[in-house]
Formats: structure tokens, sequence, C-alpha cells
């Protein structure tokens, strides 16, 4: 196994009956990335995190951490979670009521028996990290959401794990207060260097947080890739849906051959491809995101619906015939509804979809 793979994955599935939560997925993880798990509900991710931590067993395949097999239904091997170098945290932070932020964060180093001194060292460093250094003496319900995180981030850092696993953590926090506190998870990361997984629906925040991102959906990894590969080149039409907001424009489009040349038509557009990429294909999908649209003299009719300023951008939504789509503008575009603009795709930006496999055509 090479040095750079703190967590491996092999072929590995989990069952309840005839119902699977994941589908012999394999995957490697390499040490210090951020690796988040992003799918609908229901697609497995949390299983898989649980599966990583021992909370849970799998029902085949194998996972390895730093190189040691830590769970081999073949072999019957299960390393118990205490022994996996692992912290954790979960959408509901599990702190003691009745102990102040101190106790709470130095819980664990308590367990282990450590010199008082050595304890009191190391949870006033972590205060420090986490800027709770002023809030040591207060109880969990004298804490705001975020405070109550930090203290949950703190002691798990305090006991230095090699690997970070964490469930939802953000989501019972105010979308102004979450924002906060990605920065805050990711500077934590990237200073620790520890490796993370990460569970979220939020392909917001999986966009702005990750080196990598596994999307899966029914068990399975329809794509693990950085952000900006997932965000450009998505492997599927579900990628290419679920990691977009506003929502990728659709359409369908008929491959044209005249003279030699191949183009693809649709919604009024015509645009030259390599007929390489067409292969003997009638008929393909092409996706747009909404920012890849322009303003263009020469472009294409669309008539205006409706109009959304959100600052720093302008969402429109537009209709041609039969055909819907989205525009994100950085400009503030003065139309009214009903009125007709003009627009074209920049070069080169869209991808093209099978219409049979729904896989992206390289």
């Amino acid at each position: 196994m090479a040095e750079k793979v703190k967590i491996k994955i092999e072929n590995l599935s989990k069952a309840w009956g005839s119902v699977k939560a994941i589908d012999n997925i394999s995957m490697d993880i390499e040490d210090g990335s951020f690796l988040t798990l992003l799918g609908p509900s229901g697609c497995g991710k949390t299983t898989t995190l649980r599966a990583i931590a021992g909370l849970e067993e799998p029902t085949g395949g194998k996972i390895f951490i730093d190189g040691k097999l830590v769970y081999s239904k073949k072999d019957e091997i299960v390393v118990e979670p205490v022994k996996r170098n692992i912290g954790l945290i979960f959408q509901s932070y599990a702190l003691w009521p009745h102990m102040t932020v101190i106790d709470n964060i130095s819980f664990g180093l308590q367990m282990k028996k450590l010199p008082r001194e050595d304890i009191k060292k190391r949870v006033t460093g972590i205060l420090k990290d986490v800027h709770l250094d002023a809030l040591g003496e207060r109880f969990p319900n004298e804490l705001s959401g975020g405070q109550q995180q930090r203290v949950a981030i703190a002691r798990m850092l305090i006991t230095k794990p090699g690997i970070f696993l964490m469930d939802e953590p953000l989501s019972n926090l105010d979308a102004k207060l979450r924002m906060g506190m990605r920065s805050e998870v990711k500077r934590l990361h990237q200073e620790s260097g520890a490796t993370t997984v990460y569970v979220t629906h939020d392909q917001e925040e999986a966009m702005t947080m990750s080196t990598h991102i596994c999307v899966m959906k029914d068990g399975i990894i329809r794509q693990m890739d950085t952000p900006e590969m997932l965000y450009r080149k998505p492997a599927d039409l579900f990628v290419a849906d679920f990691i977009s907001n506003p929502k990728m424009n659709f359409f369908s489009a008929a491959v044209l051959r005249e003279d030699g040349k191949t183009f693809i038509s649709f919604a009024g557009f015509k645009i030259k491809i390599d007929p390489a990429v067409a292969g003997d294909r009638k008929e393909v999908k092409v996706a747009v995101r909404p920012e890849d649209f322009i303003l263009d003299q020469g472009g294409v009719d669309f008539k205006v619906i409706t109009q959304l300023p959100t600052g720093p951008a302008q969402i429109l939504n537009l209709e041609r015939d039969d055909s819907i789509a989205t525009m994100v503008s950085p400009d503030y575009i003065r139309v009214k509804p009903g009125e007709k603009i003009k627009i074209a795709i920049k070069d080169g930006v869209y991808n093209l979809f099978d219409t049979v496999t729904e896989k992206r055509i390289y």
C-alpha cells in the first residue's frame, strides 16, 4: 500500500436484509486530505463513515488505516474504534451538561490518566486554537451553537488523532454561523494535518471545504474527484445535476452532419464539435452552467421570465419555445419580464452526455 494512503477501503458493503446501504465501494483516502462524502439522504455516506470508525460492522470488504487491516469480513478481523486512532464529531455535539468547557475538553485525557500539569497545558493551548480561551469555566448551556461546536472540535483535537471523522457537524447551525464554522474547520484541518472524512448533503459546504469529494447515490460511488473536476467535468448526469446551485441547464441536442462537419443543435444554438466525440450518436444531452451563458448581440433570443438579484449577481430565468434556461450574470441586466435578450455560451465550457448511459462523453 502506498505510504500516502491513510485509509483504504476495498469492496466494502453493508446491507440490512435486501437493502444495500453501501454496495461494493472502494476508495483510497490520502494522508492529510479532506475528503467529503456527499449525496442525498440514504446514499450511504454516513454508513461509510461509521464503518471507517468501527461503529458499524459491514457485511463484506476490507478497511485499512495506516496500512493496518482494521476490518475484514473474510479474515474475521474487527478492530474496536478506540484502537483506530480516530476522532469523531457528530451532528449532536454530545457535551456533558454538568461539566465546564475545560472539563469537557480534558475528559479524554483524564481517562488516559495523563499528569495534571500536562492536561492543563494542552487544554490551555487548544482553547486558544479554537478561540475559546475566555470561556473555559462556562457550561454548555451558557454557550452559543457555534461555541458548543468548537468545544466538540477541541475535545477531538486534544487527543491528537490521525483521522477526523465528522458527520454533518454544522447542520444545527444557522446559515451565517455555518459559513464561519466552515472556515474554522478548514483552518483546524490545515494546521493539524490530520486526514479528515466529512459527511454532508450540502454541496456548497463540500465544494468550499474539501480537497476531494466522493459523490454517492444508492450506496454507489458516482464520482470521486477534486471539487474543480466535479464542477467542470462531472462524470454523469446525476453528478452534474447534484453539484449545481443554481441548477445546471440540460438540453436535448440533435447531432447534425453537414459537409463533412459535425454540429449539435439545441434551443436555437448550433455548435461545431469534433466528429469523434459524437461518434454515431444521433442525439446527446448538453449541460451548461448558468454562469456560462453570456450576453451577445450575435447570440440566440431568449425571453426573460423572472429576475432574481442576489447582490453580487443576478439570476435570470429564460425561455425560448419549449426550452427553459437559467443564467447567472455578474452584471445587473436592466430588462423587464417578457422582453428578450440575446445570449451565447462561453467557448468549450459545456459538457456532453450519452442519452442512454447518462455518462459524460470524453
